[in-house]
């Protein structure tokens, strides 16, 4: 028997109403997913079915934990000083003309950093570096930008803050951040600026860490802060799927050590404030576990067969106790080559 012949209006109204069921269901899974990655607030204690990913079991558990305790702060000098304990280390210029600071933090210390702050001098936010777009770096952006800050990145880590990013080491999506929380004031290549009494150099040496690494360099006190380009005494993180690996990350390491004398206080992007020969020593590792790796691979071992070959054992035992195990680290070198 042959089919009713359907009217234009009716297909049209058929497909208009699908059109509608599609967008929905699209909006409740985006939804679901983004809500799904906003990170936690707090660690709860592990249990057989806590997911291995960057907020419950990896690094972001770490400074999340950490961040429970009290902020410390090292003064350096030239009116500069360091902030621990809110993800990365917060570099902070203070002065009568406000603050300047080389990265943000996380938000859920806002509190105990604000009273960091405030502690330093009474004085009012003006500027932050974001090194890269990394989480412990660039968290603590809204509020700070919310409190007077004008936030400087390169191009790169605005890209990265601006869209879903999803890094498959961490099996995590962080999702973009909200528009006052953007960097506003970028840096490609590299800009001075003059701020109470310093000359602030941040420039961009290329991929490294990541695709938007940069250094800060106050002049005047010899203070060198690095973001995580420098890792004082801990095995990097290199975020090979956002432009960083192994290769570059020895190049930067190569050209600050080159910019540094002995005298300079090189600030990295976790450990303790440090020294151009810790810098030389990071380097230095980086190099021959670069070389240990990459000799195995010739050799047409796989990954697993390189990993139990621990190509990282003569360093083990200084570098592999923080957020990156030897093994972790050796994935990150392999991935990068």
């Amino acid at each position: 028997m042959p089919q009713p012949t359907r009217s234009l209006a009716t297909i049209c109204r058929d497909r208009a109403v699908l059109r509608a069921m599609y967008v929905v269901i699209t909006f409740c899974f985006s939804t679901s997913l983004a809500f799904s990655q906003i990170p936690p607030t707090t660690v709860s204690a592990p249990t057989a079915a806590t997911p291995h990913d960057y907020f419950h079991t990896g690094a972001g558990a770490f400074y999340l934990r950490r961040a429970e305790g009290d902020i410390v702060t090292e003064t350096l000098r030239g009116n500069i000083s360091v902030l621990f304990g809110s993800g990365a280390n917060i570099i902070v210029l203070s002065g009568p003309q406000g603050k300047f600071l080389v990265d943000a933090g996380i938000s859920v210390s806002e509190p105990k950093v604000k009273a960091a702050l405030n502690k330093i001098s009474p004085s009012p936010l003006k500027y932050v570096v974001n090194t890269h777009w990394h989480w412990d770096h660039t968290d603590g952006d809204g509020w700070m930008h919310e409190s007077g800050a004008t936030i400087i990145a390169h191009p790169n880590t605005l890209k990265h803050l601006s869209q879903s990013t999803h890094v498959d080491d961490w099996n995590w999506t962080l999702p973009p951040v909200s528009i006052g929380a953007r960097p506003t004031l970028l840096v490609a290549d590299k800009k001075n600026f003059f701020f109470d009494g310093e000359k602030i150099q941040v420039e961009y040496y290329g991929p490294g860490h990541t695709d938007g690494d940069l250094l800060i360099y106050f002049e005047k006190a010899d203070v060198l802060a690095l973001g995580d380009t420098f890792w004082n005494g801990n095995y990097p993180f290199i975020d090979n799927e956002d432009g960083g690996n192994i290769n570059d990350a020895i190049k930067w390491a190569d050209k600050l050590v080159e910019r540094t004398t002995d005298k300079t206080i090189v600030v990295p992007g976790h450990g303790p404030v440090g020294t151009r020969a810790q810098l030389i020593e990071f380097r230095d590792m980086l190099t021959t576990i670069r070389d240990n790796v990459a000799a195995l691979k010739r050799q047409g071992k796989s990954l697993d067969e390189i990993i139990a070959a621990k190509p990282t054992a003569k360093f083990d035992a200084k570098w592999g106790h923080f957020v990156i195990a030897p093994d972790h680290f050796v994935r990150l070198v392999y991935a990068g080559l």
